[in-house]
């Protein structure tokens, strides 16, 4: 049923791993989600070897995860898919919400020009996997299809993985190994790891519909609609004219009655409201939770995605939440692995991700308690700000259909060197980068595809011909530090590059002004495009002292050879 014919990935036999077993592989990657996938790809970009094992030979079956935002795809931006997702997803930034007939709350994700990704992107899960196989296929990531982990023994200096195939057992260990077996983690399950938080007692029907709409691409949320009284609906368009469709259906509904095809075409029917034709391509019942791991580091055990923490779908947080714990975990796995950071820059992916796990869980959870209430003052309380919204604007805030998934601003991490200059707006130390409009070698291009996989000292300036010669020194130490680091020089006006530094013409202005930057000011940026530290004024020695903290070094780094601006 459906246009979408799902791919099936070549199986090859383990007689290579099965030699001299148990061999040892410096990283290994459990689940082939998008999660896993993009820790596989990001470890091919950092220059490791992976190898990655997944039970099943294709990619998921039905929707699953279908919005993507717009960070997540930035992310994907930086792994090499995100074209691919864009062109083939449907945009979008405005999300209506309804009490029965009436609009009572619109939002716009992207009020403001000069992105280069929109708010949202939705596409099925499906194919957002295929474009992450083709691209950690063409890396050069080592993938194996219907090998399924059976067991995982952590060792002090690694972990042992036992393996199930068509062909036969065998034992494999690895120096380091990242789960991202999804919500049920076997993994997590085998070894009795803990995980804690809510599980909500509602139900929801997906029905992924195959028809041909004139619907905007918006999100359109229902409360108490006509067509299904008492309960909510969601709507989204995906591509290839299928549409999603939630349909609440309470704690005591039968979900194997529900998921009959004879029950759900009447709900879809009642919805549509005429005879239009539409084919049923996938339905599934789900309930939530919100909870997480205790802790998503276990010595060399690195839990990533679903299988470390999980939220409700209202919000779009699960996938996107997923992606920014890769972003953060893969270039400190890489130091570390390449013995250029100590083993302790690890706990900081554990106490980042736990931080943003946390206000995820804590998002989603006020949105599922508003739409789902657990008590009879909830429910009044719900009910009165809905009926508010209707003619006052000040309610219609109050109203939370799902507040929708914005990356974790990561101000407490210990990787943050603190402001010691005053600035203005959002770029604080931890955030992660905006986007802006810029001109690259006389083309156009955009700030953060110059970003990522490295760190990056972004220094402003009037002009690119009028740079004092010791900024350009000062670039070209950095390059060849033990740590390199690229110098990228944002200037108001259009000029040619000087030796070792790429230049961005900032050709509206927005990056000065989303960076409240001037000339001299300098930002030092992560691997994941999250701002490090921030001066009013470029000197090596804070340079290197905040590279330093950012990177887990205990060593303390002089302050000094200041550069002029």
């Amino acid at each position: 049923m459906g246009t979408y014919t799902y791919p099936t990935f070549p199986y090859r036999a383990p007689a290579d791993l099965m030699a001299g077993a148990p061999q040892r592989k410096p990283l290994v990657i459990i689940g082939a989600g998008p999660v896993g996938l993009a820790a596989a790809i990001d470890a091919r970009l950092q220059g490791l070897e992976v190898l990655l094992f997944d039970e099943e030979d294709s990619v998921s079956f039905g929707s699953r995860a279908v919005c993507y935002a717009k960070r997540a795809l930035e992310i994907l931006d930086r792994l090499g898919v995100g074209d691919t997702v864009c062109e083939k997803g449907v945009s979008w930034n405005v999300g209506r919400t309804f009490l029965q007939e009436d609009e009572v709350y619109r939002f716009n994700l992207v009020p403001d020009a000069g992105h280069k990704r929109p708010g949202m992107i939705n596409l099925q899960q499906y194919h957002l996997e295929e474009a992450l196989v083709k691209r950690a296929t063409e890396l050069g990531a080592d993938l194996r299809w219907k090998y399924k982990v059976v067991g995982v023994q952590p060792l002090d200096d690694g972990a042992r993985v036992m393996v199930e195939t068509p062909d036969g057992g065998f034992e494999i260990e690895a120096d380091w190994l990242i789960v991202a077996d999804g919500a049920r983690s076997n993994v997590r399950r085998q070894l009795g790891l803990d995980i804690e938080g809510h599980v909500f007692k509602d139900r929801f029907l997906i029905a992924d519909v195959i028809m041909k709409a004139d619907f905007p691409a918006e999100r359109w949320f229902w409360f108490d609609p006509p067509f299904h009284p008492n309960q909510s609906v969601l709507l989204h368009k995906q591509s290839d004219n299928v549409w999603r469709i939630d349909f609440q259906l309470g704690w005591d509904a039968d979900p194997e009655e529900e998921k009959k095809p004879e029950n759900i075409i009447p709900r879809v029917k009642a919805m549509l409201g005429d005879e239009r034709e539409f084919e049923l391509e996938w339905a599934s019942i789900y309930t939530f939770q919100c909870r997480r791991m205790k802790n998503f580091r276990h010595g060399r055990l690195l839990f990533v995605g679903d299988a470390a923490h999980q939220v409700s779908p209202f919000g779009a947080r699960g996938a996107n939440s997923g992606f920014q714990d890769t972003d953060d975990l893969m270039w400190k796995l890489a130091l570390v692995m390449k013995g250029q950071a100590p083993d302790a820059l690890l706990d900081t992916y554990d106490a980042d991700r736990i931080y943003a796990a946390d206000e995820n869980i804590r998002n989603s959870t006020r949105s599922t308690d508003f739409i789902t209430p657990k008590s009879k003052v909830s429910r009044q309380f719900r009910n009165a700000a809905l009926q508010l919204a209707r003619h006052h604007p000040f309610a219609r805030k109050l109203v939370n259909s799902g507040r929708l998934s914005v990356p974790a601003f990561l101000v407490n991490s210990a990787l943050n060197t603190p402001d010691a200059d005053a600035f203005d707006g959002n770029m604080v130390p931890g955030a992660p980068m905006d986007d802006a409009p810029v001109r690259l070698g006389g083309q156009d291009a955009w700030l953060l595809d110059q970003l990522g996989n490295r760190f990056v000292l972004m220094v402003f300036a009037d002009r690119a011909d009028t740079l004092d010669p010791s900024l350009i020194t000062l670039a070209g130490e950095l390059a060849a530090g033990t740590m390199p680091v690229q110098t990228l020089l944002v200037t108001a006006h259009p000029g040619a590059a000087p030796s070792g530094m790429t230049v961005l013409h900032d050709r509206d202005g927005l990056v000065a002004q989303r960076y409240d930057a001037r000339p001299g000011t300098a930002y030092l940026v992560r691997p994941d495009q999250h701002v490090a530290a921030r001066w009013r004024r470029t000197e090596g020695g804070l340079v290197r002292a905040a590279l330093a903290r950012a990177t887990g070094q205990t060593a303390a780094v002089a302050v000094d050879d200041t550069v002029p601006a």
